[in-house]
């Protein structure tokens, strides 16, 4: 029997995750409160270390993500572990890519997306995501904020974002 044997990606706590990108032209009013969000992409692997802050209350994560198709980066399977801060801070030494945002919730109607106002060498990049569980759902995109749909490029990927060295041109 094989029902241990897994790849990266697979079993139960594997979770798929389909998303949709759009570029935004500002920030929305009615966006809110912000979280800080650092990551630190482990190089050479898919893993990534998170730090969110929001207020005094902190939360450390680490996250392995999978493509299924590594032709599309709008499906990945994740996987998320909670640590402590002290186990935050070993893997923390680990050598990889740094990405600083600033996350907002934005409503919608009844669809939630998150807005990414990025900082340092990205500062003025703003993106809009939002986790569907079919990516042909229409969405309410009348608002003149939104831009480009980014979904497919993986360019805007949090992965590639950490090493990009300027905000991709479009």
């Amino acid at each position: 029997m094989t029902s241990w044997l897994r790849a990266p990606g697979q079993g139960s706590y594997a979770k798929p995750e389909r998303e949709r990108r759009f570029l935004l032209t500002g920030l929305p009013p009615s966006a809110g409160s912000p979280r800080l969000i650092e990551d630190h992409y482990l190089s050479g692997t898919t893993l990534r270390l998170r730090r969110v802050t929001n207020g005094t209350d902190i939360v450390h994560k680490f996250t392995q993500k999978v493509r299924p198709d590594p032709t599309d980066p709008s499906v990945v399977a994740i996987t998320n572990m909670y640590l402590t801060a002290a186990e935050h801070a070993v893997l923390q030494a680990l050598p990889g890519a740094q990405l600083t945002k600033s996350r907002r919730a934005w409503q919608i109607g009844p669809f939630s997306f998150a807005v990414d106002e990025f900082h340092g060498h990205l500062q003025g990049l703003l993106l809009a995501e939002i986790e569907l569980e079919d990516l042909s759902t229409e969405l309410p995109l009348a608002d003149p904020l939104f831009g480009t749909e980014v979904t497919h490029d993986d360019r805007f990927s949090g992965g590639s974002l950490a090493t990009a060295v300027a905000i991709p041109a479009f």
